[in-house]
């Protein structure tokens, strides 16, 4: 079946091409490396989705190099960890760049101008549900007292890091009043996930970036540590050694995945049946959308994918 093109009524520009699974966009275009989101795509933190292994293991025959590239506030090994615990192969993936590894780097090395100026001491967002995040390593001191922050660091939206290195669990409107005076202080923020929302087992979870987000509006100071930031997309494809020509990057979020590849200057591919399942009225896993709403949805967030499919599979 040939791929069908969305156009534009009012440009009679094309916009993307849509393809009913992963087979038809690999046969037509050979991409040297896969750049993939797993929240959303692969999985949706509980458990894969339904043909996404055997999908990866299809597509890793034909010689394509796969990195996972994702929001997570966590370290890569333990995103390759958490996709093992799924049932996925990690030899299948060349690696994994995620933004709290990202994160976890440039606090540690300082090599970065901006990281160069930023203090030790910080007030530090975390989970707490979901397993606090460790600063082990990095040399920083935790305070808990606005007053003596230099910086703030956001890994999660569940709680505060203690200085005795405990979590004391907070609701998202605490954590808010806390970065209200931060940003008074004009205090930097460095957020380690900007996604702003995330599929869980189908419902969607707040993350990181809708704080950083808040905080912007308050007039403070943000350094967003993945994507959309070509930052990500840039390590990922020095770590597959590859040119932006021959990537693609694959996600379900427009704000984060899509536009973070138009960003980088590569080619993507939109997971309808991910974040905005909701917004494109899907009720199923592998509903197809109609290409008119994935279109004004496209143009709502800036973002614009070169392919759309309802699911990553085969």
């Amino acid at each position: 079946m040939m791929p069908r093109c969305s156009i534009s009524p009012s440009s009679d520009v094309q916009l993307f091409h849509t393809f009913n699974g992963i087979q038809q966009l690999s046969q037509t275009h050979h991409f040297k490396a896969w750049f993939l989101d797993q929240f959303g795509v692969l999985h949706d933190g509980k458990q894969p989705y339904p043909g996404a292994i055997s999908t990866l293991e299809k597509l890793s025959t034909s010689g394509a190099k796969m990195v996972i590239i994702s929001n997570s506030s966590r370290r890569s090994s333990i995103t390759i960890e958490k996709m093992k615990s799924l049932g996925f192969d990690p030899s299948l993936f060349v690696g994994a760049i995620t933004s709290g590894e990202l994160t976890h780097q440039y606090l540690l090395r300082r090599d970065d101008a901006w990281f160069a100026k930023l203090g030790r001491s910080c007030i530090h967002m975390t989970w707490s549900d979901r397993g606090a995040i460790s600063l082990e390593g990095l040399g920083l001191q935790v305070v808990d007292k606005v007053e003596e922050a230099e910086f703030v660091l956001v890994h999660g939206t569940e709680a505060l890091g203690l200085p005795s290195g405990a979590v004391l669990p907070m609701k998202l409107e605490d954590l808010e009043k806390i970065l209200g005076r931060c940003a008074a202080k004009n205090i930097p923020l460095v957020v380690a996930n900007p996604d702003f929302v995330t599929v869980e087992a189908r419902a969607l979870r707040v993350m990181p970036g809708t704080l950083a987000a808040k905080y912007e509006k308050l007039g403070g100071e943000v350094k967003w540590m993945g994507k959309p930031d070509k930052i990500i997309y840039k390590s990922a494809m020095a770590m597959v050694g590859v040119d932006a020509s021959d990537c693609i990057a694959v996600g379900d979020s427009l704000h984060h995945d899509i536009k973070g590849a138009n960003v980088a200057g590569i080619q993507s591919a939109f997971i309808t049946g991910g974040i905005h399942a909701n917004e494109l009225g899907l009720g199923s896993f592998g509903e197809v959308a109609d290409s008119s709403s994935v279109q004004a949805l496209a143009s709502k967030y800036d973002a614009h994918p070169s392919y759309v499919l309802p699911a990553f599979s085969w």
